[in-house]
Order: structure tokens, then sequence, then C-alpha cells
């Protein structure tokens, strides 16, 4: 019989298809390194194995962000309670305010009216031996007395838009001045000067008299007469020869400068001649004047010290 071939068993293992990739299959079957698993189990087995780090931050920055909420939380609260006393507080001191002016007002009118007292006392003694006519004409030029008449009305205003800063290249700016619009105190020294050099009997600005104390400064923006702040626009009264004075004012060197300011930089001026203007009397016009201090005594010890001085340089 002859013999057949060996016959070949279907059941032979099939071939893998990743066989060809054998290197990609051997770092996606061992991902770590040898050392790496060789560390992880050697922890484990000592039970140190805790929280992954990155689970570790998350909780901690939860509990961050509980505590500062809890910060907050108590803060409001403590604001909130606080929160009536220093309400409280607050009125309190506006009462306290409120109160203190009006007793500085009060005092204010005490001395205005011990002042009239003592201008009135005055005027009756001087009346009385005789100098009646020297009296007033006195207490007018001093300004301790109200007057009115015939005069001028000068009304100055800042410019309709007053501009603030500049290049430098303006007259005003380099003489001093840094508001191109706006009427400074050496515009009102030159108006009140030129109102005296005109012929004017007595003047005042925004009410304030002046005298021969009063002084006319800058604090700022503000224009300070006698140490008062006064806001624009400036009414400047002057008791006159209405017409006269006027005209001598404005053809003479601080009306023409007066009207430079208007024609250059916008700043407004009218003047007028009413028939009867009220200049009140000046709040204070007592002179006070240094006087030296006697000198001392000289004590013993301060005479042995000068002799021992005179001794040493002779």
């Amino acid at each position: 019989m002859p013999q057949q071939p060996p016959v070949r068993s279907s059941a032979a293992p099939a071939r893998r298809p990743d066989a060809s990739m054998s290197l990609i299959t051997n770092v996606m079957d061992h991902s770590l390194d040898d050392g790496y698993a060789e560390a992880a189990a050697r922890k484990k087995a000592l039970g140190e194995s805790g929280l992954p780090r990155t689970l570790r931050s998350k909780l901690g920055l939860a509990g961050g962000l509980v505590l500062a909420a809890l910060v907050v939380t108590v803060g409001a609260a403590q604001a909130r309670v606080s929160a009536p006393g220093v309400a409280k507080e607050r009125q309190e001191l506006i009462d306290r305010i409120d109160r203190e002016s009006d007793g500085a007002d009060r005092l204010e009118k005490d001395v205005d009216r011990l002042r009239d007292d003592v201008g009135s006392r005055q005027r009756a003694a001087l009346r009385d031996s005789g100098g009646s006519t020297a009296a007033d004409l006195v207490g007018v030029l001093s300004g301790a007395t109200a007057v009115h008449g015939p005069g001028v009305k000068l009304v100055v205003d800042d410019a309709k838009e007053a501009s603030t800063g500049g290049d430098g290249t303006n007259p005003r700016e380099t003489s001093g001045f840094s508001d191109t619009g706006r009427v400074r105190d050496r515009d009102m020294q030159r108006v009140v000067n030129g109102l005296w050099e005109s012929g004017a009997e007595a003047v005042s600005v925004n009410g304030q008299r002046l005298t021969a104390l009063s002084a006319i400064r800058a604090a700022g923006d503000a224009i300070l007469v006698d140490n008062k702040p006064l806001v624009p626009p400036y009414t400047v009264l002057a008791v006159g020869d209405g017409e006269r004075l006027s005209t001598r004012f404005q053809n003479g060197p601080d009306g023409l400068y007066l009207h430079a300011l208007e024609e250059n930089f916008g700043i407004r001026a009218t003047i007028s001649t009413p028939g009867d203007v009220l200049l009140p009397a000046a709040p204070s016009v007592i002179v006070r004047t240094a006087r030296p201090v006697a000198a001392a005594p000289r004590t013993a010890q301060q005479t042995d010290k000068t002799e021992k001085t005179e001794k040493g340089t002779s």
C-alpha cells in the first residue's frame, strides 16, 4: 500500500497582527521603567502609598478657598456689627461741628456789636470835644465807619472758558500766572490801586472794606482780602465823583491793563457809575506795632563769665 504524505494540523497558532510592531507593543505594555516599577512596589510593601500629588494639590486649593471665604464672612459680619457705632460717631462729630459753628457765629455777632458800640462812643467823645468833622473824616479815611455816596461799580469776572496750564509762551504764565483766563490777585491789586489813584475816597471788594492795613493775596486759586477768601465775580465799589473817577480810571495805566486782559484773555469787566453806593465799615482798624523788650538784668554768674572771657582775651 502506498504511504500517504503527512497532513498538517489546522490548529497551529495564528500570527499576531501587531507582530511587526514589537517596539510599540513593548512600550505600551511596559510604560514605566523598571526602576519606577520597583519603587512603586517597595512603597506599597512598606504601606507608604498616599494620595496622588494632583489630588493633594486640589484638596489644598479647596482648603485655601474655604479659609478665604471664612475670613471674608467674618469680616463682613464684624463690619455689619460695627456699622451702627461708626454711624453714631459720625453723627456726633457732625453735631459737634454744627454746635461749634453756631458758637463762632454768635461770637462774631458779639464782636460786631461791641465794635459798633466802641465806634459810637469814640464819635460821641470827639463830638463833645468839638472835633466832630475831623472825627468823621478820620473814620472815612481809615475805614472805621460805613460810607455811602456816588461812585463807581466795577465787576470783574473770569473768562467763560478759563483755561489751566499752557506751553509757557503766554506773558501771564511767565509772569507767575498759571491760569490765562482767571482773575488773579495781582490783577485785583492793580484795579484797586488804580481806583485809589483816580480819586476814590473809599473802596471795597465783595463787601470787604479796604484800609491802609488791607492786603490782597492769593491762596491757590482763591483771592484773599484781609485773609478772607472771595469768589468770582469780584464786585469793586468805590466812593467818589462817579463820572470823573470812571474816566480817569479807564484812561489810566491800570484801566488800560484791565482792558488788555479783556482783549487778550477773555476776562470780563463792566463799569458803571451808580448815584449811591454803600460801603461797610472795616472789621478791624487796630494798628499793632512791635515794641522792644527791656533787657533783663544780668546775673552774677553771667558777670563772672564775662570777666573771665575778657581776661582770657587780654
